[in-house]
């Protein structure tokens, strides 16, 4: 296989054989922090066009960027448009997160767009990365190598979870917390049973149709009892919320040392 900045089906088929992985969300619409995130050992990376600072511009860096370290990119799309869809597809995303769709027709019309004629409405052209710029001619065969992720963030979505895990090309369900927890009415209470009840659903109904279950959490310790549960898809912050709180912890380290410090001086005076 030719060098190159495409996934190739690989993230996709990791999670069909039950593997865990981990990544996370990159939204400051920095290449270099997406490296950062690629080069300290992220399964994939998921670039947040929804909620995240940059743009579709952010695809054409953060892309090749990652996949120098091996990294496939995800793209979390702000609409489910056909042309946001294929915008990034074109641009060589490993595969795309689809938000706030509510039900299983919706999740259907939006996994047309990853597909080309006759099974789906993708726009046909060969002069992109994912076509190796023209040189790949068996590119547009391949389209079954796309990663599609569905956002369960609703309890509209949560009452069709089932049937949107039997779709096929939907081949992760993905928990959006903050999200489901509010329309459930128990905003940012993840201990709340209503919850808890929403999330063992999610994850049953992907166990039951063979689709991986993801959703995101704060830090690494919340994600390895994710990963106990058999949650596979698990996204670890932010490259912002990652940062800000390494910061944080550093300057609160630093300030208490300090404090001691100080005290220590003063009780020897």
């Amino acid at each position: 296989m030719n060098p190159s900045p495409l996934d190739h089906g690989r993230l996709r088929a990791r999670l069909a054989a039950g593997e865990t992985t981990l990544g996370t969300f990159v939204g400051t619409a920095s290449p270099v922090t997406a490296e950062v995130c690629a080069a300290a050992g992220a399964d994939w990376l998921l670039l947040d066009l929804e909620h995240g600072a940059g743009g579709e511009e952010q695809a054409r860096t953060v892309f090749p960027i990652a996949a120098a370290y091996g990294v496939p990119t995800v793209v979390r799309v702000e609409s489910a448009a056909r042309i946001r869809i294929g915008r990034v597809l074109d641009l060589g995303a490993a595969g795309i997160m689809l938000p706030r769709l509510d039900t299983a027709a919706e999740v259907q019309e939006a996994l047309r767009h990853l597909r080309y004629p006759p099974a789906g409405d993708r726009g046909v052209a060969t002069y992109n990365r994912a076509c190796r710029f023209g040189l790949d001619a068996g590119a547009l065969d391949r389209e079954g190598e796309l990663l599609g992720v569905v956002q369960i963030e609703s309890a509209a979505a949560l009452a069709e979870v089932e049937a949107i895990a039997a779709l096929d090309g939907v081949d992760v369900l993905f928990v959006g917390p903050r999200d489901l927890s509010h329309d459930l009415a128990v905003p940012g209470d993840f201990a709340a049973p209503v919850y808890r009840e929403a999330l063992d659903r999610v994850r049953q109904a992907a166990v039951a149709h063979g689709k991986a279950c993801g959703l995101l959490v704060p830090d690494g310790v919340a994600a390895a009892a994710k990963r106990a549960e058999g949650w596979t898809f698990i996204g670890i912050g932010s490259d912002a919320t990652l940062l800000a709180a390494a910061v944080s912890a550093a300057l609160s380290e630093a300030r208490s040392e300090t404090s001691r410090s100080q005290d220590s001086q003063e009780g020897r005076s």
